[in-house]
């Protein structure tokens, strides 16, 4: 900070406050209200010198934490604002082995006003540290809703794992007229939801929605593809091959199905080593009686018809005829 406590404090106080409604000349107040012991965010990045300090005390002599007094009011013009945008930083990796400092020494180089930094995976849904920085993003948009604010990443692959999630937070900038920056990459540039960069963001849009066709659709093969290998889902069967093939053979000697079901035992699950019921063991049974007419009438075929036993007449036999009923 360029200016001394309290040039800083008269350079605040040149402009109300947002927040809570200081007037020009006084310093801010609590709800309960006393005088703040710091002035609000959004009154101090109004000021351009002060746009990167983000803590600006307000000085003893302003009475902090006494019962809030309208200060003298200014006759000075506030200083015309300048459009020079606001940056907020953000970097990530996915582990500790790999360096953040290639991504905060660009950040730098970029002017960040603020940088927030976390080691965590993408897999991780909740970031802290990125919703820290798009909080502070739309904070400042709503102070002073003129000036840029431009939120910034080393490159596009820091921000989200897939097209779904890079759309979402894309559609949250876009709503907030909040600019995204990339620094490096293909795409490296300044993309403005609301002027030309407006078709980035489309773009991301559609990207997201081909990605959760592609997922739904590859969901859907793997379960067709799955269903037919005899997997269908759900639950794992109570009762596996073996135990089936050895009840079948129990009950063909005349065993009664209850006596079966003793016999047999669960071999994982949370049943593991108790005896299936009956009504499951029957249902098997059922199941595989069914599979095996299946089988068989697939083995033999459907019947002849009487062309076909015209062919394969043999010699001599007379000739068999089609009646109608």
């Amino acid at each position: 900070m360029d200016l001394t406590p309290d040039q800083a404090a008269l350079a605040v106080e040149h402009h109300d406050c947002p927040n809570c409604d200081a007037p020009a000349g006084s310093a801010c107040r609590t709800r309960g209200g006393k005088t703040a012991a710091k002035y609000h965010i959004p009154r101090f990045v109004l000021v351009p010198a002060l746009r990167e300090e983000l803590d600006v005390p307000v000085p003893a002599d302003r009475d902090p934490g006494r019962t809030w007094k309208p200060g003298p009011a200014l006759a000075a013009v506030p200083a015309p604002r300048t459009e020079r945008p606001v940056r907020i930083g953000y970097a990530r990796t996915s582990t500790a082995r790999q360096e953040l400092a290639s991504q905060l020494e660009a950040l730098r180089r970029a002017e960040c006003h603020k940088i927030f930094q976390e080691q965590i995976s993408t897999r991780v849904k909740v970031r802290p540290e990125l919703e820290k920085a798009l909080a502070l993003a739309h904070q400042f948009k709503e102070a002073a809703p003129e000036t840029p604010v431009i939120f910034t990443v080393h490159e596009l692959k820091r921000l989200a794992r897939n097209a779904a999630e890079l759309m979402t937070l894309s559609a949250e900038l876009q709503a907030g007229g909040i600019q995204l920056e990339l620094l490096t990459g293909p795409l490296t540039g300044i993309y403005d939801p609301n002027g030309m960069g407006a078709m980035f963001f489309a773009v991301l849009a559609v990207a997201g929605q081909i990605e959760r066709n592609y997922i739904r659709e590859k969901t859907l093969e793997g379960q067709v593809i799955a269903a037919a290998k005899g997997n269908h889902g759900g639950r794992p069967k109570v009762i596996d091959e073996d135990m089936l093939t050895f009840a079948v053979a129990l009950k063909d000697k005349g065993v009664p199905v209850p006596d079966i079901a003793k016999k047999l035992t669960i071999k994982t699950g949370k049943n593991a080593g108790k005896s299936p019921s009956v009504a499951s063991l029957y249902r098997a049974l059922a199941e595989a009686e069914e599979h095996a007419a299946q089988s068989e009438a697939q083995i033999i075929g459907p019947p002849p018809t009487n062309r076909q036993l015209t062919q394969i007449r043999p010699e001599g036999d007379p000739e068999v005829h089609a009646t109608r009923p």
